[in-house]
């Protein structure tokens, strides 16, 4: 387990590498200023470093001290196509680009937890998988890292993965929420073209109107949802884009919608898929028009391992303390592609507050707003959740694995290699030296200390809901 004593030589460097990348921020797959800054900051360290071929990515393995098994801890690095209006003196010099997503932190929480554990490298029953992910929100980043091989990138496929999504609001800065299962949804894309004949505004009888069949689709789809998907196993469907005609007096020769859909079960996601084409087309026939439908199926729901989301429940509770960590009582609409990870190992996909104090979390701006602030503390808070959950899976597989060695003396790991050499040994020498600056003094011990407001303190009241909702539904793609 790490504690905030632990990070504290790493929050210059790590907070100035956040500022850095917030400053020059990149989208999609290619990030080649994220690529170079992530591999500046990992330089020193032990690390077996690989980029990617298909997208700008990074994976760096920590060899251990000690034979075990490998777990994987991911940060994402890609940003928004958005304005920023944060009003912070780091703000994107980018325009049009924004991390209003908090990526920039998780990128510098990650590395911050190759610091953390490259420190303790001998102590490690096992290998530390760092995996530095572009195309998180939209592209499929995770899906490209995988087929590039980066859950088998320790030499065998690793038995655990973790990731961290800080929030802009909703919840305190330090808190933490998790649940088993089904944690956040199937995230789709559906565009509908509808073509008709276009004419004069003035004679309707004489054309194919798109327009109206474009309006009912809208609405027929909102009233299918509610009839189609068990309020237990929702689903939300929303139009946010639609468009046709170029003037008030002309019927148009086609019209458009986009909309997204969040499922939180395959079989809703199916089902609802299958319902959209059905009410489209037949709308479609009604009317006498001819109708194209692109439905794409994104990220898939987003399913923590029960067993992995209890066991970092428990690991960060003994981190943070148990008020500053709960259960969240229900899934959220947001979606990530951390996704396609968890559909081939074990893991646990947490959130973690970082709202600025002062700030009322119920109004703070939510992710993916231009407004989104997050306070540089988060960068410590979520590094040391990352390095303390490995670090302890690492053990606990150790731990699991003493009865076999016990029973078969053959099985009992070899003299341990010999530590990190003087670089790594002691990772806060050099950049990190000194006092910390203003901007990180009392990171993490005191960032959220008193300051959890009724709903973090008491998690099991109603209101829990509503916070890990608000907090996440902003939060990923």
């Amino acid at each position: 387990m790490f504690t905030a004593l632990d990070a504290l030589p790493f929050a210059d460097r790590l907070i100035s590498l956040r500022h850095a990348l917030h400053r020059e921020p990149e989208l999609g797959l290619d990030l080649p200023l994220s690529q170079a800054k992530v591999l500046g900051a990992l330089a020193g360290l032990p690390l077996e470093i690989t980029i990617g071929t298909g997208l700008t990515s990074v994976t760096a393995v920590l060899r251990g001290g000690r034979p075990g098994p490998a777990v994987l801890l991911r940060g994402d690095m890609d940003a928004l196509p958005v304005q920023e209006e944060s009003g912070v003196a780091y703000a994107s010099t980018i325009p049009g680009v924004m991390h209003a997503c908090g990526h920039d932190i998780h990128t510098s929480a990650v590395v911050g937890a190759a610091h953390l554990l490259a420190a303790r490298r001998a102590e490690l029953a096992g290998d530390v998988v760092f995996m530095f992910q572009p195309g998180e929100e939209g592209q499929r980043g995770a899906k490209v890292m995988i087929e590039e091989g980066v859950l088998d990138a320790a030499g065998s496929r690793v038995v655990a993965a973790y990731a961290i999504h800080v929030a802009s609001t909703m919840l305190p800065l330090g808190v933490v929420a998790t649940r088993p299962g089904t944690i956040l949804a199937a995230s789709d894309s559906v565009t509908v073209t509808v073509h008709g004949k276009g004419g004069h505004g003035s004679s309707p009888h004489l054309a194919v109107d798109p327009v109206p069949a474009l309006c009912e689709m809208v609405t027929a789809l909102q009233t299918m949802i509610t009839r189609t998907a068990d309020a237990f196993d929702p689903a939300v469907l929303t139009v946010g884009s639609i468009h046709a005609g170029s003037a008030f007096n002309v019927i148009p020769e086609m019209g458009t919608f986009q909309a997204t859909v969040r499922t939180f079960s395959p079989g809703t996601h199916r089902k609802i898929q299958a319902a959209v084409k059905r009410v489209v087309q037949g709308i479609a026939d009604a009317h006498g028009v001819r109708v194209e439908i692109d439905y794409q199926a994104n990220y898939p729901v987003t399913v923590n391992d029960p067993a992995e989301a209890a066991f970092a429940l428990a690991t960060v509770r003994g981190l943070v303390g148990p008020q500053r960590a709960f259960q969240a009582p229900q899934p959220v609409a947001g979606a990530e592609d951390f996704s396609f990870v968890l559909e081939q190992v074990p893991g646990a996909y947490l959130m973690v507050g970082a709202v600025p104090p002062g700030t009322d979390p119920g109004a703070a701006p939510m992710n993916h707003a231009p407004q989104a602030v997050f306070d540089d503390r988060s960068v410590l808070e979520a590094a040391t959740v990352l390095a303390s959950l490995a670090a302890a899976r690492l053990a606990k597989a150790s731990s699991d694995a003493v009865p076999a060695a016990a029973t078969n003396p053959a099985a009992a790991p070899d003299t341990a290699p010999d530590t990190a050499s003087g670089a790594a040994s002691n990772p806060a020498s050099g950049a990190a030296s000194g006092a910390v600056s203003g901007a990180a003094s009392g990171a993490v011990s005191g960032a959220a200390s008193g300051a959890v407001s009724g709903v973090a303190s008491n998690p099991a009241s109603g209101a829990a809901s509503d916070t890990v909702s608000g907090a996440a539904s902003g939060a990923a793609e």
